[in-house]
């Protein structure tokens, strides 16, 4: 009878871990994607900046020498990204296909125009520096004009700010929930040995004997949590970066380290806290107040 309910007891026990083990593990694997996506928000918001181009058109008087000195000063640009030459017979061939006919057999001639195309570095991609940089290229006199889209310019500074504000406010939001979702995990296992915590108390023991076993036992579980989240972890950052790779998410390797030491400390000190203190309010509260 007696190996029976210690077999129940038992159960009841790993299952009480287990679940403690898969909430601290949920929790920290989705605070530590927030993570994440905070560390990496400005490197997707460059990624889609880069993709903005500058179109250089140039005169047909243009000489060969002014357009291959155009190139390289351009290409040695501290705001160029990349730059891709287009003549005009290869822009008169793409925009042939994207019709479906060749258009210079109607009009009798190619009315389109050489030009170069600037994808700028991100930093550079504001309003003010893009006017600058497309008026210093107009004022060269074999340049016929600079386009680029100046209202998706606007647009894309404008939300990347609202995102990266949002995400801020979320990832705080989000670490207080964390906190509070790990400390009532620990809390109810603790709750379940608030009579054992007791009896310990009356027959003598210190608060810091009682506390020790229970924080032990609480940071090997936040341990264990924060492993798991890991492996999480650094399997979805697998899969994103190889889905990715323009993005580079495992370029900062020390950015990317700090934050997995940062998900596991969070584990351990949130489990020893949060044991700390519910221990502490049991130890404090009365005999009869233990059933309440």
């Amino acid at each position: 009878m007696s190996t029976s309910f210690e077999k129940y007891q038992r159960r009841r026990l790993i299952s009480s871990y287990f679940s403690v083990v898969i909430s601290i593990a949920l929790v920290l694997f989705l605070l530590g994607m927030l993570g994440l996506l905070v560390l990496n928000t400005k490197k997707v918001a460059d990624h889609f900046k880069e993709q903005i181009a500058l179109t250089v058109y140039l005169k047909d008087t243009a000489k060969e020498v002014e357009i291959e000195q155009l190139k390289k000063s351009l290409a040695m640009a501290d705001y160029t990204k990349s730059s891709t030459y287009v003549s005009k017979e290869e822009a008169a061939e793409a925009h042939s296909k994207e019709i479906g006919e060749d258009f210079m057999e109607f009009l009798g001639y190619n009315p389109l125009q050489n030009s170069i195309d600037v994808f700028m570095n991100a930093d550079f991609v504001s309003g003010e520096q893009v006017d600058e940089i497309a008026a210093d290229l107009t004022s060269k006199n074999f340049v016929d004009e600079v386009v680029y889209d100046k209202p998706l310019i606007a647009l894309l500074n404008e939300n990347v700010k609202k995102i990266s504000l949002w995400v801020l406010i979320a990832s705080g939001i989000f670490t207080f929930i964390a906190v509070l979702l790990i400390n009532s995990s620990i809390r109810l296992s603790v709750y379940s040995k608030r009579f054992i915590i007791k009896t310990m108390q009356m027959v003598g023991a210190t608060k810091g004997f009682i506390r020790r076993p229970f924080i032990w036992q609480s940071v090997k579980l936040g341990i264990i949590g924060a492993a798991i989240a890991l492996i999480g972890m650094a399997g979805a950052l697998y899969y994103l970066n190889s889905s990715f790779p323009e993005l580079s998410l495992t370029s900062d390797v020390k950015l990317l380290a700090a934050l997995f030491i940062g998900v596991f400390v969070m584990g351990i000190l949130i489990t020893w806290l949060s044991t700390f203190f519910a221990t502490s309010r049991f130890l404090n509260l009365k005999t009869d107040e233990l059933y309440y």
